[in-house]
This record gives structure tokens, sequence and C-alpha cells, in this order.
């Protein structure tokens, strides 16, 4: 890999001899394959929308369908960006409306209540690894040094006493 880096690169730029490890922990690496997840279910859900539909046996769901792939293109765009948090928030309440829609496909007089089954149950699936990584992204993002404790302390730069005017105790002040 530092080869092909240091063949693009302009001859004015110092040659990469070794790269460290990655800064990415395990969170950032889930963070991002959701991301990338999410981006390539919005634009099969906006190309196939058609066949999903028939699929899960939910004829005329399309347009819905789509609108759900363009929410996932969204939820993906903002999960790859410094606003990871919110965008896996806004998966997992993705997440909800696509189980409630899911839940919907699966009923006795539907004959692909089969693949609504698998499809549901690969979602709840999804939304654990969702729930995971925004817990992970919220812990790391987290305060890490406990509030500050000022009781002991008067606001004046010595004892009250040393405070008061030459001459005056501290008992007429």
């Amino acid at each position: 890999m530092n080869y092909i880096a240091n063949m693009v690169q302009p001859k004015s730029n110092p040659k990469i001899i070794s790269s460290g490890p990655s800064s990415r922990d395990s969170a950032d690496q889930l963070t991002r394959a959701l991301g990338w997840f999410s981006i390539g279910l919005g634009l099969m859900e906006i190309f196939g929308a058609n066949r999903m539909s028939h699929a899960l046996g939910m004829p005329r769901a399309e347009g819905l369908i789509r609108a759900y792939g363009v929410r996932e293109i969204g939820a993906g765009v903002m999960t790859l960006s410094t606003e990871k948090q919110a965008g896996l928030v806004s998966r997992v309440a993705g997440d909800a409306l696509d189980i409630a829609t899911l839940a919907t496909a699966i009923r006795p007089d539907n004959p692909k209540r089969g693949n609504a089954a698998l499809a549901l149950g690969l979602v709840l699936g999804v939304t654990a690894l969702d729930i995971i990584a925004t817990q992970a992204v919220s812990r790391r993002n987290a305060r890490r040094s406990p509030g500050r404790n000022y009781s002991d302390r008067s606001g004046f730069p010595a004892r009250p006493r040393a405070a008061a005017p030459a001459g005056n105790s501290a008992s007429q002040i």
C-alpha cells in the first residue's frame, strides 16, 4: 500500500516508509461499515423498490420503499460525517420504522410472509449493531472528568480576615 501511496504523491512530498497503526477503534470501524451499508441499502431501495415490494408481498408499497431508501442514504452520509452520533440515532429511528412496516407484512394472507419474516430478522440484527455502535460512540464522546467541586473556596485571594482593611477587625466588617 505504501508503494501505491508513494507513486501517486508528487516528487516533492516525503516518501512514506511505513504507516503506523490505525487511529480508528472498533467503534469507528463499525460506524463506518454501517454508514456504507446504509448508503448501499438506500440505493437498492430506490432502484429496486418494485422487486422488493413484490418479494415481501407488499404490492403498491414502491413509493414507501423509495422514501425509506432516501432516508437510508441520508442516515448513511450523516454516519460517515463528523456527526456520527446523529447519523446512528437516525439509523435506529429508521430501523424502528422498518420493523413496524415489515411487521404489517407478516400476516396470514400474505403468500410471501416468509420473506417478510426473514427481512424482519435481518433488520432486527442490524438494529442491534446500530444500538451497539450508538452506545460506543456515546461513551467515547462522554465527558471523562468528573465535575469540579468549588465548595471549599470562598472567592477571596486569602482568608477573609486578611482582606479586611488595616485597623479593622474582621468582626466589624
